[in-house]
């Protein structure tokens, strides 16, 4: 009987998963920091490869009401997306929180996108941006949605 109860429990414990190390303000203040590095490099490199560095293999964007799941198909996008080539994209978060097993979080807030054609016209256009981030196995911070 002893080994019965012995079993069930290796079982069960066996079953949950480890908890993240830290606090919830912690985890909340990892997003923040990803997301604004996220930003910068987009100022910094360009859209394509902020993108590219910041999605997991499984991002999913939505884009005019279209999703492109997955890295391949957001690389193809981003690459006959036909942005000008003077183009910004910029964003701050103004609100971010977290689960309690700090895997999940997400951030909202303000989006600045700068364009400047031939002639040097520049137009710029803001938005509200929605980002879902997941701790990678690595512990990094990943975006699956924006």
């Amino acid at each position: 009987m002893k080994v019965h109860i012995l079993l069930v429990l290796l079982i069960i414990s066996g079953c949950q998963r480890p908890k993240n190390s830290g606090s919830k303000e912690q985890w909340k203040t990892e997003i923040l920091n990803t997301e604004n590095s996220f930003s910068a490099l987009s100022a910094e490199k360009g859209v394509k490869i902020a993108f590219q560095e910041f999605a997991a293999n499984d991002a999913v964007l939505m884009r005019n009401n279209e999703l492109i799941k997955g890295m391949e198909a957001m690389s193809i996008r981003l690459d006959g997306a036909g942005l000008p080539p003077d183009v910004t994209l910029t964003w701050e978060p103004s609100f971010v929180d977290v689960s309690e097993s700090g895997d999940l979080g997400y951030t909202y807030g303000e989006y600045l996108y700068t364009s400047t054609d031939s002639l040097g016209n520049v137009t710029k256009s803001t938005g509200i941006f929605h980002t879902v981030w997941k701790r990678q196995t690595d512990g990094e911070w990943k975006f699956v949605w924006d």
